[in-house]
């Protein structure tokens, strides 16, 4: 079975994705999260995997908003996974890694350890890189240049590179998640028991009927007096105009037969908008 995810390999994604199929699939990189995607439409691969959102930044809003918009996908699974941050150069610069100019890495992972740069790095400039394993990959192949890289260790092992300081990411709690994507809704993922089971989330997209007082307050009653649990409700544009969005809710649930159900068809019923994103089981990984 071959497996989409994140390219290019050393990414946090390539990571995620090796934990969870280990080695019983053929890993597929892409360039970018669009282009990741885009392979299951095109059915290059079987499945992709790509981040959604991290614990220090936030939803990944490209994920999002491709996922709403662009692609017939359904989210089949999700894993959670810590995240590890070193800063890194060539093996050429390791006595002299304070003399760079430049650090280099995706824009998630430079914001994560911000405190640690402003600290000890106070004069380089930053240059953003479409992911960690891009940057290192970059870093390897640049030796002159006085560039240093963020990135994860497996970068520095599959780059050759020299890790000068470890774990500069500003807070220790840091996760991201991950999630599956695949045309099929019904898709089903199974655990390989190296994964602690967090349960199941259900996925939803909301719109709001315009110009109607209290409606999202009747959006989230539609929720709250069914006892259905919303661990996260975050709003994204409609790229229809200023000042209209879509709202997308996770509740903490498998998709049944009687309560979510209900609850759309109230939603409905209110003159709201409803998307499916998916009914998936949820993992977590150790570093």
């Amino acid at each position: 079975m071959k497996v989409g995810y994140l390219g290019p390999r050393a990414t946090f994604t390539h990571l995620a994705v090796a934990k969870f199929f280990g080695s019983n699939v053929e890993l597929i990189p892409y360039a970018t999260i669009p282009s990741s995607m885009d392979a299951v439409e095109k059915e290059e691969v079987y499945v992709t995997v790509v981040p959604l959102e991290n614990a220090l930044e936030g939803s990944v809003n490209l994920t999002l908003d491709y996922l709403i918009h662009e692609t017939p996908l359904y989210i089949v699974g999700e894993l959670i996974a810590p995240i590890e941050q070193h800063l890194m150069v060539h093996p050429d610069r390791k006595d002299h890694w304070g003399e760079i100019e430049k650090v280099y890495s995706h824009p998630h992972a430079i914001a994560q350890c911000h405190k640690f740069l402003h600290q000890h790095l106070p004069h380089v400039t930053y240059e953003y890189a479409t992911s960690t394993g891009a940057a290192a990959k970059y870093i390897s192949e640049h030796p002159s240049e006085k560039v240093a890289v963020i990135a994860n260790e497996l970068a520095a092992k599959e780059y050759q590179l020299h890790i000068v300081k470890r774990n500069i990411h500003d807070y220790q709690h840091n996760h991201t998640r991950f999630v599956m994507l695949h045309p099929n809704k019904d898709y089903e993922v199974k655990n390989n028991e190296r994964l602690q089971s967090l349960g199941y989330k259900t996925t939803l997209v909301v719109t709001l009927p315009s110009n109607r007082a209290g409606s999202l307050h009747q959006v989230l009653s539609a929720f709250a007096w069914r006892k259905l649990n919303m661990s996260k409700i975050e709003s994204r544009p409609m790229k229809t105009g200023l000042g209209n969005y879509l709202f997308i809710i996770d509740i903490d649930m498998k998709m049944d037969e009687v309560l979510i159900p209900g609850a759309i068809a109230e939603l409905e019923a209110l003159g709201c908008g409803v998307k499916f994103l998916g009914s998936y089981p949820s993992f977590q990984t150790s570093s």
